[in-house]
């Protein structure tokens, strides 16, 4: 049974349905040029990660000898030697100076640590979205152009119908490893950004708690404010 009218809805569909398949194999190819950046960027960073020795914040930090007094040097290598950018390391002495200068600086540690936690996930969302959107993608490349094959096959049109099937086929594999890929350099970034921002944390609240004054004369003063003569 036909319903009057319907004939040009189905019509419209079809039409735009066609429509997509171009923009969703641009999609799809640019997606995957981006992948392989962003595989050969996380391959660079794991380099640069490696070259580095796996610092321990409280080894670094407590590691003295006990009659030697609290100084800045041991907090300048947990900043140094640590997994930490160059803007943090900024950000570090910057937080430092303001904390020896007597500023009142929990909401701007709290301020600090609500930036940096939105820089790394402004870096993750990138490979979510696009481990997400591939295999999305991937399955709109093979369902569109299987319309046309089966009304190719109805016609006895074999070419047609191959390929219509080829099309499918190639847009779910590069779908499907471009999200694989995504989420594999995802899950790598998230253990090496959770693990920066523990560090980069544990480092503020420590000069926060603390007594740490900039200046080479006063880097006797320890933890606690007292001085040893």
């Amino acid at each position: 049974m036909n319903i009057p009218g319907s004939e040009y809805l189905t019509i419209i569909l079809h039409a735009l349905a066609q429509t997509m398949l171009i923009p969703v194999l641009v999609g799809l190819l640019a997606m995957a040029i981006f992948i392989f950046i962003e595989f050969g960027s996380l391959m660079g960073e794991k380099q640069a990660r490696s070259s580095k020795k796996d610092m321990k914040l409280i080894k670094t930090l407590y590691d003295v000898d006990k009659s030697t007094p609290w100084q800045m040097q041991n907090l300048r290598q947990a900043v140094e030697n640590g997994f930490l950018k160059k803007s943090q390391k900024d950000t570090i002495y910057e937080f430092l100076a303001k904390k020896s200068s007597g500023y009142n600086t929990k909401v701007l540690m709290k301020d600090i640590l609500d930036q940096e936690e939105y820089n790394y996930l402004k870096i993750l969302n990138r490979t979510d979205l696009v481990c997400k959107l591939g295999p999305v993608l991937g399955l709109m490349g093979t369902l569109i152009p299987l319309g046309p094959g089966l009304a190719a096959l109805g016609q006895g049109d074999i070419k047609g119908l191959s390929e219509a099937v080829i099309i499918a086929f190639d847009t779910t594999v590069l779908g499907v490893a471009v999200g694989a890929v995504g989420l594999m350099i995802s899950k790598v970034r998230r253990g090496w950004y959770q693990k920066d921002m523990n560090y980069f944390e544990n480092l503020l609240e420590l000069i926060e708690g603390s007594e740490w004054v900039a200046g080479e004369d006063q880097e006797k003063k320890n933890l606690y404010g007292s001085t040893r003569k």
